[in-house]
């Protein structure tokens, strides 16, 4: 059983509030909110919750032994500092930092003292991301050319983030996840349409490059009509669409592609065949994403399972946002990266 501590219940807490509640392996301890109205609105749902709005009272707490940090993206950094100094176990909500040194430090801090940070890139832990590395590990869509993400739709607009640093990181953490592999390269455009005052993106087009000429294109927008989750994977053999919001069918694997002669002797022999077969859908498994994922984070503190979305994991990601970041302040020019692995 793992003490876990909350520190957070505004817009996402609550969900990882109620998981980590329903957990057979965590005792929910203790949530702490600096909003008073906010944390005894929570807080009836959990009666035999200690409630605060001191978030030292979690760290100075010597029986919580895993915290959780579900603030505002400026806070991380300060607030995991305390958690790792204090400590305890990390869990930061995405993106990890606002900057790769503070995240570097972070990870240094945990690694001197033998403590674990999970970043909440919750796409890792959905069912149908991990029918997709299945499907790409298995060699159905077989050489992956590129993939075309759009997560799209009106609002939530954020006053202290673009909308790379809101919505891209879901994105990234799940391309790095099924390639197994880094982006070398990152370009981006981006524009201010509503708070053009504060210089926030609110739309933007992310590129980026893998190994072996891989490439993928994210859209990301708070200004669209239609919210809209989908990505569409075209391989060698076979094409998939992974659509988000769909209830019955997230997951649609089409045999269609286009091959070329192998032999020809002329121009005029040269010809594309093109291949439509049948669609298949996958059964997907209902489980929340969100469970998987807080199970996740105290196996890996009981030793059970090997972190899969690591501080580690959490730094190469603000990497590549800062690198898409630097494109878009540079009319779209291309950012080497170096992610070290």
């Amino acid at each position: 059983m793992v003490n876990v501590g909350v520190i957070g219940c505004g817009y996402w807490g609550p969900n990882l509030i109620r998981n980590f509640n329903s957990l057979p392996d965590a005792n929910l301890k203790t949530i702490a909110d600096l909003d008073e109205k906010r944390l005894a609105q929570v807080g009836l749902l959990y009666p035999n919750t200690v409630k605060t709005t001191d978030h030292r009272e979690i760290l100075d707490d010597p029986e919580i032994e895993a915290v959780v940090v579900a603030t505002p993206m400026s806070t991380h950094f300060p607030l995991g500092s305390e958690v790792l100094e204090a400590g305890k176990h990390l869990f930061l909500e995405k993106p990890m930092a606002t900057n790769s040194d503070d995240c570097r430090r972070l990870n240094e801090m945990a690694a001197e003292r033998g403590l674990q940070i999970m970043v909440g890139h919750t796409f890792v832990y959905t069912p149908a991301v991990r029918k997709i590395k299945e499907l790409m590990d298995a060699g159905e869509l077989g050489d992956v050319y590129y993939v075309n993400i759009s997560r799209v739709n009106l609002g939530i607009f954020q006053k202290d983030a673009n909308v790379v640093w809101d919505l891209a990181p879901h994105d990234v953490a799940m391309l790095n996840y099924l390639f197994q592999a880094d982006p070398v390269r990152v370009s981006a455009n981006g524009r201010c349409y509503v708070q053009r005052d504060r210089g926030i993106e609110d739309v933007a087009f992310v590129n980026l490059e893998y190994p072996g000429g891989r490439m993928a294109n994210i859209h990301v927008s708070w200004l669209d009509p239609n919210k809209i989750r989908t990505c569409t994977f075209v391989g060698s053999r076979k094409m998939l669409v992974y659509d988000d919001v769909s209830q019955s069918e997230k997951i649609r694997l089409y045999d269609k592609g286009v091959d070329v002669q192998p032999h020809y002797r002329d121009y005029g022999e040269f010809q594309l065949l093109y291949r439509s077969g049948d669609i298949y859908v996958p059964r997907i498994d209902t489980v929340e994403p969100l469970k998987i994922e807080t199970q996740h984070f105290l196996d890996v503190i009981i030793g059970r399972e090997t972190n899969l979305s690591s501080g580690r994991e959490g730094e190469k990601v603000v990497k590549v946002l800062e690198g898409a970041c630097r494109s878009i302040a540079n009319d779209g020019l291309p950012v080497d990266l170096d992610l070290g692995g």
